[in-house]
């Protein structure tokens, strides 16, 4: 049900690929509060999703850009402003995508050009995201960006691969955008690190189920659902988290600040 926290509202979701997605699940939820928005995906990633469906659920037309071409950018974000009619309320950056981890190559074997790539998808296009919509002064003032990230950004998840270095680069991004955009257009910048949540992309990570289970035991209320960080997402998307910015804000049921539970003790003491 929803508390209309989002009335009026408009922007920009990128990275809507099926159902189980953070980014699907934060339309539906930014739809039910009232918001409009264009929904925005890679070619290739649209070709294997199901966007349309999201589309049609949520009344939004779709606009296909690559996320690290700056021409499909500057396209994307007029488009969207002339088919929601005025400037964007809030943006989400749901993308990512490791090259190295898809041939199956260990962090101490990477081939660069892999690297570089999955650094321009899942990182660089924060910026070229933000620096467009700055340029094009396409914010209105309060408005609200934020990136999906994780705590390997922080620790070491030895199969994260190179993932861990692209989110620890987003997180910088945010912090260092989230200045300029915060003096100049009165704009916050944030990202929410999530738990390990079971999207299409996230099982992709070697060992994923099992590490699950490890997040799960060790946090006090449970992993995240996706449909958990979507609510959250919604809340920084609206009118009662303006002086929130330049953070990096764990959503994860105290995973994050657990040294050990009870029930990983329990674990090594059968």
């Amino acid at each position: 049900m929803g508390h209309n926290l989002l009335k009026g509202k408009r922007g920009i979701i990128f990275g809507a690929l099926d159902e189980f997605s953070i980014a699907w699940k934060t339309a539906e939820r930014a739809h039910e509060e009232g918001a409009t928005f264009v929904l925005s995906n890679a070619p290739i990633a649209m070709r294997m999703g199901k966007i349309n469906e999201l589309a049609a659920k949520t009344g939004s037309q779709i606009i296909a850009a690559d996320a690290t071409d700056e021409a499909d950018l500057q396209a994307l974000v007029s488009q969207s402003m002339e088919i929601l009619g005025g400037k964007i309320d809030f943006v989400l950056h749901s993308i990512g995508m490791s090259v190295n981890v898809r041939k199956g190559r260990e962090y101490t074997d990477q081939k660069y050009d892999f690297t570089t790539k999955g650094w321009d998808v899942s990182a660089l296009s924060f910026h070229k995201v933000m620096q467009t919509l700055y340029k094009a002064d396409a914010m209105n003032e309060w408005g609200s960006i934020v990136a999906l990230t994780y705590m390997a950004a922080q620790r070491t998840f030895p199969d994260y691969n190179d993932m861990a270095d692209n989110k620890a680069y987003l997180e910088s991004v945010a912090r260092s955008f989230g200045y300029f955009f915060g003096t100049e257009k009165k704009v916050r910048v944030n990202t929410i690190s999530q738990s390990p949540t079971p999207t299409t992309a996230g099982k992709g990570v070697k060992g994923f189920d099992a590490f699950i289970n490890y997040a799960e035991k060790m946090s006090p209320l449970g992993n995240a659902t996706a449909l958990e960080c979507a609510d959250y997402t919604v809340t920084l998307f609206s009118d009662f988290t303006r002086k929130v910015t330049m953070q990096n804000l764990f959503h994860d049921g105290g995973f994050s600040s657990t040294g050990v539970s009870q029930d990983i003790i329990d674990t090594f003491s059968e």
